[in-house]
Parts: C-alpha cells; structure tokens; sequence
C-alpha cells in the first residue's frame, strides 16, 4: 500500500530548486529509451547516456524520451541542461509527493501527477510519481520504475494505429494523460467488485477481517480522491489556456479526458458513501448478532427464575414443613414446575419472542 507521507527532511534548508530525490529508489540505474517518429518513418532505441539525446533536439520529427528511474540528480541535471529546464522543474521531477499539476514556462510545458494501476500480481492499487514535458517537438517523461501502462501506445506508434504518427507533440501527450486516467477506472471497477463482496459477506457473516479490508480501500480510495481532484485542475487548464503548443484540434481530445475525470470523482464519492456505509452495516450486524444471543439467554434465564425460586423454597432445612412429610409431594412440585415451563413458552411465542 502506498504511504499517504514521505520524508521531506532532506530538502529542508536546501536552496530552492535544488533536485533532491523524495521517496523510494525503486531502480538500481535509470533507463533512458527514446523514440523518434514522423508519418514515414519511425526510430526506437535504447541509450546508456543522457548525452544521446542531444542529437534530437530541434529535429523536425517528435520524439519522445522516457526516463525509468529518477533518483539520480545527475541523471535528471543533464537532462535540464539540454532542454532549458527550470531547476524547479528539476526539483518537482524528483519530487514523489509532489501534488499533480501544471506549469507554464517559455519553451515547455511541465505537468507532474499520479499513475495509479492495478498491480494484478499483488492484487493491490500501486501508485507512481509521473513527470511529463512538452516542448515544440519532443515529450519528455519521468518515471520511478521501469514497467508502465504506455506499452499501448508504443504499439499505436509502431503499428500507425490512429492518428498519433500524424499528429504532433500535443497529441503524444494526450495520449499518455487518457491512458493514465483510463486506469483509473480500471482501478475504480477493482475496488467496486471488491465492496460489493464485502457488502454481501458483512451482512451474512459480520467478520472483523471484512472490516480491515473495507479500512483498507477507503485509503486506496483517499489516493485516489487526492490524484484526480488536481488532475481535473490541471485537464482544464491545459484545455482552456493559450498556448503555442498545444494545438485547437488537440484541445477537444482533452475535453474528453476531463469528462473522465468529473466522472472517475463522481465514482469515487459513491465509493466511498458505500464504504462508510459498511462500516454502518458491519456494527448493525454486531449488534443485531449481539442482540440475538443477549435474547436467547435472557428467555433461558426467565424460564429458570420461577423454577429456581421454588427449588430454593424448598431447599431451606426448616425442620416444620408440611410438604416435605407429603407422599405426593415430589411429583406434585415437579408437576407445578413443568406446567409453569410451559405456560411461559405459550406466553412468550404467543407475544413472538421465540
């Protein structure tokens, strides 16, 4: 499970924009790939050094550089160099708890947010830190580990699946914030079958371990919440703001994701009304369980009481008692205490508590 805080300590009394890794290494070495495409013709590579990818700079084809691993601040400054990135920007990329956003600068765009997926090896929502940048002609993104979502677009990419080999650097963008939010609902429909599970078990067998794991997805559902709310933030601005590099045609494409975000909020909010009502639904259950054992031993303790009080009167050593000197005096009190037994279970199924 993720953790909802991560040491910040070592950035403190830091100059600002000073690129400190926030978070787990998740990677050994980082892994650069890059590839570089136009409507003809399309090049993918892997390379050892960030010094490769100057030859792409300023290329009329788009290119797009992926980083695996960005715990290495060397690594993350050679890249600024090259491209003109502010050093903030540097800070934000190695930043893992950065909250999503998106800024503006001369000659890129920087959008930080979080990828959320379904780890179906663990069964469990895993979330990673992702950094894009977009310049006039390439896409720059940042990840913690190798192994993504993105594999579908590399395909698109090689297969000239749709229109991404024909349009620019704004599209590839796009193309990467749908596939990210797509997994939202991948996610979400994870955790709904997960809840409507719990529901059915909590209301035929309140079970304490049912109860963690509803504990367990109301804080999968808090990250959730707090990744989609500023990413909605971020669609819309990138959407309505004037920018160079983002074309009118790509704009409708965004508009689309930011409908999925307003729903993926929608989706989450009843998540989460459903949980918190499980948890109404586990303590009812309790109680009501409660409840039914507290009656069965209340109508065995009441049939006991008149029984029990006339066992007492005549377990008293007085030596002056007429009926224990009565030959019929035995079967006549067992006589007495079973008709009173069963007098009170007529009255007690008569007025339904049995």
């Amino acid at each position: 499970m993720p953790k909802f805080f991560k040491k910040r300590s070592k950035s403190a009394g830091l100059t600002p924009g000073t690129p400190v890794h926030i978070g787990e290494k998740l990677m050994e070495k980082p892994k650069i790939s890059i590839i570089d495409y136009s409507p003809e013709q399309l090049e993918e590579k892997t390379v050892e050094t960030i010094q490769e990818c100057i030859a792409y700079k300023g290329k009329p084809t788009i290119t797009w550089i992926n980083i695996d691993g960005i715990h290495q601040s060397d690594i993350i400054e050679q890249i600024g160099q090259i491209f003109d990135l502010h050093p903030l920007t540097l800070e934000n990329i190695m930043n893992t708890d950065q909250r999503p956003k998106i800024e503006y600068f001369t000659n890129y765009i920087y959008i930080a947010l979080k990828m959320i997926y379904w780890d179906e090896t663990e069964q469990e929502t895993a979330i990673e830190h992702i950094s894009l940048i977009l310049t006039n002609h390439t896409v720059i993104s940042f990840q913690e580990r190798e192994g993504d979502i993105f594999d579908p677009i590399r395909k698109r990419l090689k297969n000239k699946q749709g229109q991404i080999r024909i349009s620019g650097a704004d599209y590839l963008i796009y193309a990467l914030l749908d596939l990210i939010v797509d997994q939202y609902f991948v996610v979400l429909e994870k955790l709904g079958d997960k809840t409507e599970s719990i529901e059915d078990d909590l209301i035929n067998q309140p079970d304490p371990a049912n109860l963690s794991i509803v504990h367990h997805n109301k804080r999968n559902l808090i990250f959730l919440r707090n990744s989609v709310w500023p990413l909605r933030e971020v669609i819309s601005k990138l959407e309505k703001d004037e920018s160079k590099l983002i074309q009118k045609s790509t704009k409708l494409f965004l508009r689309d994701i930011y409908d999925h975000t307003i729903q993926i909020i929608e989706t989450v909010e009843a998540l989460r009304d459903m949980l918190s009502g499980l948890l109404d639904i586990y303590l009812s259950s309790v109680s009501n369980k409660m409840n039914e054992v507290m009656k069965v031993l209340t109508i065995i303790a009441t049939f006991f009481i008149p029984l029990t009080f006339i066992a007492g009167i005549y377990g008293m050593n007085f030596e002056y008692m007429p009926e224990l000197s009565w030959k019929w005096g035995y079967p006549i009190i067992l006589s007495i205490m079973f008709l009173i037994g069963l007098g009170m279970y007529f009255f007690f199924k008569k007025k339904n508590w049995l």
